[in-house]
């Protein structure tokens, strides 16, 4: 295990939450990870009981950006769990003309500007709290701190109400309890997936269970999309065109895709920056303004939006994406027969590039190949980009560097993740920007 750990890119503890989450996908990720590019045998193979699988980025975005050959909606892809949730009226939504008129029509929901919009809305107040707290001395529990955000985000979003009936955004809602309990019912709807890595079919109870908690989920959507104003995102959505039918699917899409996933990697991208030292070279550009040598995409001269890049590929919190075989295709070097699946190893292909470094120049095998490619890449991209800027903004914008005062894995769930991840300010460490 030792001589497995030096071999790897990645840290022991990385390495534990995913061993925690899901021992046998742990297993999966890090076989690919050892194989993948550079390594022996073919960058296709077929695993028993699973189906073909990759960890090479290029072969991976070949299959995503394929919509011929592959599809989310048969065995193997997202789409066929939702069809079973909510109903086969997504499937035109998801992959077929309906997807394209949506996607065209809902691109301007989440730009950089109303992302960043969205997010100071949402979460300002807390955060400036938890800014204040460092600052006293007082330790912050980042793992909890991502919970509490991401679902006062889904409350904003989905327009979900109080239990006395207060509307989002009213006096004192949302709250943190409200906030922690709408991100466990949308941790409840994700974990449904959990037996889906042999096969995408539900059994009637687990869809009876999905669906209460859809309906959960959404029952704020109706009167949002009737009455909210264009500035929020039910609003916009009705504004753009969205029928009440599509709002409602794409809210359902937003809040699994965007929930466990945002909060996984705002508490690990804080654990690497800490457990590498990369903290030290993040603290030391945003002192000194320089910018890494190498190529960056337009924007990303911020240390910060670099450091959520890096933690993005670094994490990939969405570790694995599915797709059925729709036509018989080949695909390096394997033949693939309609009706099979592929499981794309997003996590093994993008750790592959090396370990984690805060001012990682952009590497274009992988691009940002963690919100996946082609016409399915993550409409949230932009949020979820703002939303951990938000929060590493807010730990280090001082300048001050912190350590781990305790952390704790989560254990069985779908997206690896810390159940707590306690940081305090290094005692008697002074700013970088003093020095």
């Amino acid at each position: 295990m030792l001589a497995t750990r030096r071999l790897l890119p990645t840290t022991h503890h990385e390495l534990g939450l995913l061993w925690q989450a899901r021992p046998a996908m742990a297993g999966l990720l890090v076989a690919g990870l050892l194989a993948g590019p550079g390594g022996r045998g073919p960058a296709v193979r077929k695993v028993p009981g699973i189906g073909w699988v990759t960890a090479d980025p290029v072969v991976a975005r070949a299959v995503l950006q394929d919509h011929r050959s592959f599809t989310i909606l048969g065995e193997g892809g997202v789409g066929d769990l939702w069809a079973q949730i909510l109903g086969d009226w997504v499937l035109d939504l998801f992959d077929g003309p309906g997807h394209h008129d949506l996607r065209s029509r809902s691109r301007e929901l989440f730009t950089e500007a109303s992302s960043a919009e969205l997010v100071r809305g949402a979460w300002g107040p807390t955060l400036d709290a938890v800014g204040d707290r460092l600052r006293s001395g007082e330790a912050v529990d980042v793992a909890r701190l991502g919970r509490v955000l991401v679902g006062r985000m889904m409350i904003s979003l989905l327009g979900l109400p109080a239990p006395d009936g207060r509307a989002a955004g009213g006096p004192g809602w949302p709250d943190d309890e409200g906030a922690l309990t709408a991100f466990a019912t949308g941790e409840r709807l994700a974990t449904v997936a959990l037996g889906t890595a042999g096969s995408t079919r539900l059994s009637p109870a687990q869809v009876a269970t999905a669906r209460g908690l859809v309906a959960e989920l959404t029952a704020g959507v109706p009167e949002g999309w009737r009455s909210a104003p264009p500035e929020q995102l039910l609003g916009r959505c009705r504004e753009l065109g969205l029928g009440l039918e599509e709002t409602t699917g794409l809210a359902s899409l937003l809040m699994v895709a965007g929930t466990e996933t945002s909060a996984s990697a705002i508490a690990r991208t804080t654990a690497l920056l800490v457990d590498t030292g990369e903290q030290d070279r993040l603290l030391a550009r945003l002192g000194s303004g320089s910018t890494p040598s190498g190529s960056l995409l337009p924007g990303e001269d911020d240390p910060i939006e670099n450091a959520v890049r890096e933690g993005l590929r670094m994490t990939s919190p969405a570790s694995v994406v599915g797709r059925g075989v729709a036509a018989d295709v080949e695909v390096g070097g394997a033949r693939l027969r309609a009706g099979e699946r592929i499981m794309l190893l997003v996590w093994s292909a993008n750790a592959a590039v090396g370990p984690f470094r805060a001012d990682r120049p952009y590497v274009r095998e992988t691009r940002q190949l963690w919100f996946g490619a082609g016409r399915h890449l993550c409409l949230g991209a932009a949020l979820a980009r703002a939303e951990i800027g938000a929060v590493l903004r807010t730990l280090w914008d001082d300048g001050v560097p912190l350590r781990i005062v305790r952390r704790r894995a989560q254990r069985g769930v779908l997206i690896p993740s810390y159940a707590e991840l306690l940081v305090a300010r290094n005692p008697g460490a002074g700013s970088v920007r003093d020095a």
